[in-house]
């Protein structure tokens, strides 16, 4: 990813998952500098699965792949959590992968990024739901989207571009962050652009107020809000159907300008 001129780079984070000789393990060292942690939610009919294969690769040995089980009465998720980030509003957030989903199962509505602040929730609210925009397939093309339904604000849904399967596809989602209209979000396939609209991207803590005043609760938005978290994989599968996936080249910039 080529930053523009005038950009100044606060963070970057790569992951090609190469060497580590195959040991999931070794994703997740004691420092923190690679991956945080499994989210792991399995559906009661089924057992969720993360591992390195090389049965489908990018390029090198090595691919994360993702099995995602179908969601029963449990919301099935199976993901890499990647904590300890600091974004923060007038930043630019890349992200940037290779993804290959296989097979002809119903992808609608998965979830595939999610970009989240726990940090910002009010403590004296219970059930934090870490506010926050994902990356999602919707629509009958499975079109590239993004959710932002726990910011409280509609999806940004194009159904004209469709995400390919059983192939890899490069995808990059860049967004200039802000909790108002003055929020740029774009989506890329292959280099191609497919999606850009302006809009907030992060809480807004007037819109916080407003909805948790409708059921009578007094909601104060922590800031300054800053996004700690992000989780790539099947970061939920509402679908009753298994899905199998896999992830290579995976990259995170954080710019200023």
């Amino acid at each position: 990813m080529d930053a523009e001129e005038t950009d100044t780079q606060i963070f970057l984070f790569s992951e090609d998952f190469e060497d580590v000789g195959g040991n999931l393990e070794a994703l997740f060292p004691e420092d923190n500098s690679r991956w945080s942690g499994i989210q792991r939610v399995n559906p009661n009919n089924g057992e969720n699965q993360v591992n390195l294969s090389t049965s489908q690769v990018y390029e090198g040995n090595y691919a994360l792949s993702i099995f995602s089980s179908g969601t029963d009465e449990i919301l099935s998720k199976i993901d890499l959590e990647k904590n300890g980030l600091s974004i923060s509003e007038g930043q630019t957030l890349t992200i940037q992968a290779h993804f290959f989903i296989e097979g002809e199962a119903n992808i609608e509505n998965l979830l595939l990024i999610d970009v989240e602040c726990c940090s910002c929730w009010d403590p004296s609210v219970p059930n934090n739901q870490c506010p926050g925009v994902r990356l999602m397939l919707s629509g009958e093309n499975n079109s590239l989207s993004i959710e932002r339904g726990k910011i409280g604000l509609e999806t940004i849904a194009q159904n004209q571009v469709v995400f390919p399967r059983n192939e890899w596809v490069e995808v990059r989602w860049t967004m200039k962050m802000s909790p108002d209209n003055d929020g740029s979000n774009q989506l890329f396939i292959n280099g191609n652009l497919t999606s850009s609209q302006s809009g907030a991207n992060m809480p807004n803590e007037i819109i916080f107020k407003d909805l948790f005043a409708e059921e009578n609760i007094e909601f104060e938005l922590q800031t300054p809000v800053e996004y700690e978290r992000l989780q790539i994989g099947a970061t939920a599968n509402p679908t009753e159907e298994d899905i199998q996936l896999y992830i290579d080249n995976f990259v995170i910039e954080v710019t200023s300008n």
